[in-house]
Protein backbone atom coordinates (compact mmCIF):
# COMPACT_ATOMS: atom_id res chain seq x y z
CA UNK A 1 0.00 0.00 0.00
CA UNK A 2 1.56 3.80 -0.95
CA UNK A 3 0.07 7.12 0.16
CA UNK A 4 0.42 10.09 -2.16
CA UNK A 5 -0.16 12.86 0.13
CA UNK A 6 0.01 15.70 -2.82
CA UNK A 7 -1.58 13.52 -4.89
CA UNK A 8 -4.50 12.48 -2.32
CA UNK A 9 -4.64 9.12 -3.05
CA UNK A 10 -3.81 5.65 -1.39
CA UNK A 11 -2.86 2.16 -3.68
CA UNK A 12 -4.41 -1.06 -2.61
CA UNK A 13 -1.89 -3.43 -3.04
CA UNK A 14 -4.45 -6.53 -4.45
CA UNK A 15 -2.21 -9.76 -4.34
CA UNK A 16 -1.23 -10.97 -7.81
CA UNK A 17 -2.12 -8.14 -9.73
CA UNK A 18 0.72 -6.62 -10.66
CA UNK A 19 1.19 -4.93 -7.36
CA UNK A 20 4.95 -4.79 -6.79
CA UNK A 21 5.87 -3.38 -10.05
CA UNK A 22 3.56 -0.40 -9.35
CA UNK A 23 5.15 -0.21 -6.27
CA UNK A 24 8.55 0.00 -7.44
CA UNK A 25 7.20 2.85 -10.49
CA UNK A 26 5.38 4.84 -8.13
CA UNK A 27 7.48 4.79 -5.17
CA UNK A 28 9.30 8.09 -5.44
CA UNK A 29 5.44 9.98 -5.22
CA UNK A 30 4.92 8.23 -2.22
CA UNK A 31 5.12 9.95 1.36
CA UNK A 32 4.08 6.39 3.40
CA UNK A 33 4.76 2.69 2.39
CA UNK A 34 3.58 -0.54 3.97
CA UNK A 35 5.50 -3.08 3.29
CA UNK A 36 5.84 -7.07 4.13
CA UNK A 37 2.82 -7.87 6.10
CA UNK A 38 1.38 -4.47 6.02
CA UNK A 39 1.83 -4.28 2.09
CA UNK A 40 -1.64 -6.69 1.46
CA UNK A 41 -3.77 -4.05 3.91
CA UNK A 42 -7.52 -5.04 2.64
CA UNK A 43 -10.10 -2.00 2.53
CA UNK A 44 -11.76 -2.96 5.97
CA UNK A 45 -8.35 -2.54 7.66
CA UNK A 46 -7.82 0.49 5.56
CA UNK A 47 -10.96 2.37 6.71
CA UNK A 48 -10.76 0.74 10.35
CA UNK A 49 -7.45 1.73 11.21
CA UNK A 50 -5.12 3.67 8.38
CA UNK A 51 -8.03 5.95 6.63
CA UNK A 52 -8.95 7.81 10.80
CA UNK A 53 -5.71 7.95 11.33
CA UNK A 54 -4.42 9.65 8.07
CA UNK A 55 -7.37 12.45 8.59
CA UNK A 56 -6.18 13.09 12.37
CA UNK A 57 -2.52 12.73 11.65
CA UNK A 58 -2.56 14.77 8.41
CA UNK A 59 -6.15 15.96 7.53
CA UNK A 60 -5.94 13.39 4.16
CA UNK A 61 -9.20 11.94 3.09
CA UNK A 62 -7.41 10.33 -0.23
CA UNK A 63 -9.31 8.45 -2.90
CA UNK A 64 -8.60 5.15 -3.41
CA UNK A 65 -7.57 3.10 -6.22
CA UNK A 66 -6.51 -0.91 -6.72
CA UNK A 67 -6.64 -3.05 -9.54
CA UNK A 68 -9.17 -6.40 -10.24
CA UNK A 69 -7.83 -9.46 -12.23
CA UNK A 70 -9.59 -11.67 -13.94
CA UNK A 71 -10.89 -13.93 -10.97
CA UNK A 72 -9.87 -17.56 -12.93
CA UNK A 73 -6.64 -15.71 -14.39
CA UNK A 74 -6.01 -14.52 -10.83
CA UNK A 75 -6.10 -18.22 -9.23
CA UNK A 76 -3.88 -19.21 -12.29
CA UNK A 77 -1.03 -16.61 -11.33
CA UNK A 78 -1.64 -18.15 -7.42
CA UNK A 79 -1.19 -21.63 -9.25
CA UNK A 80 2.10 -20.83 -10.95
CA UNK A 81 3.53 -18.88 -7.77
CA UNK A 82 2.98 -22.11 -5.50
CA UNK A 83 3.09 -25.06 -8.20
CA UNK A 84 6.91 -25.93 -7.34
CA UNK A 85 5.18 -26.62 -3.19
CA UNK A 86 1.41 -27.92 -4.51
CA UNK A 87 0.57 -31.75 -3.73
CA UNK A 88 -2.24 -30.77 -6.26
CA UNK A 89 -2.38 -29.63 -10.44
CA UNK A 90 -4.72 -27.02 -11.22
CA UNK A 91 -7.76 -28.48 -11.25
CA UNK A 92 -7.22 -29.64 -7.83
CA UNK A 93 -5.36 -26.39 -6.62
CA UNK A 94 -9.18 -24.83 -7.84
CA UNK A 95 -11.25 -27.15 -6.27
CA UNK A 96 -9.10 -26.68 -3.20
CA UNK A 97 -9.55 -23.11 -2.89
CA UNK A 98 -13.17 -23.17 -3.35
CA UNK A 99 -14.06 -26.15 -0.86
CA UNK A 100 -15.98 -25.00 2.25
CA UNK A 101 -13.11 -25.67 4.41
CA UNK A 102 -9.94 -24.99 2.13
CA UNK A 103 -7.20 -26.77 2.87
CA UNK A 104 -3.20 -24.41 4.16
CA UNK A 105 -2.16 -23.94 0.65
CA UNK A 106 -5.80 -23.37 -1.27
CA UNK A 107 -6.16 -20.34 1.52
CA UNK A 108 -5.40 -17.36 -1.01
CA UNK A 109 -8.43 -15.32 0.16
CA UNK A 110 -10.28 -13.06 -2.58
CA UNK A 111 -10.22 -10.31 -4.69
CA UNK A 112 -13.96 -9.32 -3.33
CA UNK A 113 -13.31 -9.45 0.00
CA UNK A 114 -9.98 -7.48 -0.08
CA UNK A 115 -11.80 -4.57 -1.87
CA UNK A 116 -14.83 -4.19 0.13
CA UNK A 117 -15.99 -3.38 3.78
CA UNK A 118 -17.78 -5.99 6.62
CA UNK A 119 -20.89 -4.85 4.64
CA UNK A 120 -19.96 -6.21 1.01
CA UNK A 121 -19.56 -2.41 0.07
CA UNK A 122 -17.06 -1.46 -2.79
CA UNK A 123 -14.09 0.59 -0.45
CA UNK A 124 -12.27 1.72 -3.50
CA UNK A 125 -12.81 4.74 -5.62
CA UNK A 126 -10.87 3.89 -9.29
CA UNK A 127 -10.98 0.30 -9.82
CA UNK A 128 -8.78 -0.72 -12.80
CA UNK A 129 -9.16 -3.84 -14.63
CA UNK A 130 -5.63 -5.43 -14.71
CA UNK A 131 -6.48 -6.40 -18.11
CA UNK A 132 -6.51 -2.47 -19.19
CA UNK A 133 -3.01 -1.73 -18.75
CA UNK A 134 -2.61 1.29 -21.09
CA UNK A 135 -6.08 2.55 -19.42
CA UNK A 136 -4.23 1.89 -15.83
CA UNK A 137 -0.73 3.87 -16.67
CA UNK A 138 -2.47 6.65 -18.21
CA UNK A 139 -4.48 7.86 -15.26
CA UNK A 140 -1.16 7.36 -13.38
CA UNK A 141 0.69 9.39 -15.21
CA UNK A 142 -1.79 12.59 -15.35
CA UNK A 143 -1.85 11.80 -11.88
CA UNK A 144 1.42 11.78 -10.76
CA UNK A 145 2.45 14.36 -13.86
CA UNK A 146 4.44 12.30 -15.14
CA UNK A 147 5.87 8.63 -17.30
CA UNK A 148 4.82 5.93 -15.56
CA UNK A 149 6.72 2.14 -16.54
CA UNK A 150 5.82 -1.02 -15.23
CA UNK A 151 8.62 -3.37 -15.17
CA UNK A 152 7.95 -6.69 -14.34
CA UNK A 153 8.32 -7.80 -11.10
CA UNK A 154 7.78 -11.85 -9.43
CA UNK A 155 7.04 -13.29 -12.53
CA UNK A 156 6.23 -16.53 -11.96
CA UNK A 157 7.48 -19.91 -14.25
CA UNK A 158 4.83 -21.03 -16.92
CA UNK A 159 3.05 -24.62 -15.61
CA UNK A 160 0.17 -26.27 -17.01
CA UNK A 161 -3.30 -25.25 -16.11
CA UNK A 162 -5.92 -27.40 -17.30
CA UNK A 163 -9.60 -27.07 -15.75
CA UNK A 164 -12.36 -29.53 -16.25
CA UNK A 165 -15.53 -28.00 -17.32
CA UNK A 166 -17.31 -29.65 -13.56
CA UNK A 167 -14.37 -27.48 -11.70
CA UNK A 168 -14.83 -24.73 -14.33
CA UNK A 169 -18.44 -24.74 -13.66
CA UNK A 170 -18.12 -24.88 -9.67
CA UNK A 171 -15.48 -21.99 -9.96
CA UNK A 172 -18.06 -19.74 -11.77
CA UNK A 173 -20.52 -20.50 -9.17
CA UNK A 174 -18.52 -20.12 -6.08
CA UNK A 175 -17.06 -16.71 -7.56
CA UNK A 176 -19.87 -15.14 -9.21
CA UNK A 177 -19.57 -12.07 -7.53
CA UNK A 178 -16.04 -11.89 -8.34
CA UNK A 179 -16.57 -12.66 -11.73
CA UNK A 180 -19.52 -10.15 -12.14
CA UNK A 181 -17.32 -7.12 -10.13
CA UNK A 182 -14.86 -7.36 -13.07
CA UNK A 183 -17.04 -7.81 -15.66
CA UNK A 184 -18.39 -3.83 -14.71
CA UNK A 185 -15.15 -2.90 -13.87
CA UNK A 186 -13.83 -3.89 -17.91
CA UNK A 187 -17.48 -2.66 -19.34
CA UNK A 188 -16.37 0.65 -17.79
CA UNK A 189 -13.46 0.67 -20.00
CA UNK A 190 -11.13 -0.81 -17.61
CA UNK A 191 -11.86 1.96 -15.16
CA UNK A 192 -14.75 1.93 -12.60
CA UNK A 193 -15.38 4.69 -10.26
CA UNK A 194 -17.21 4.40 -7.42
CA UNK A 195 -18.50 7.42 -5.33
CA UNK A 196 -18.19 6.71 -2.06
Amino acid sequence: MLVFSQQNLVMFSVPKTGSTAMEVALKPWADIAFYKHRKHTPVGRYQRKIAPFLEAAYDLRPETMAVIRAPLEHLRSWYRYRAATLPVDFDGFVQGVIAPTPPQWARIGSQLNFLTDARGTLGITHLFAYEAQPTLRQWLEIRMQSDITFAPQNVSPNAPTNLSNDTLEAFNTHYAEEIALHTEVTNAGGHLITAL
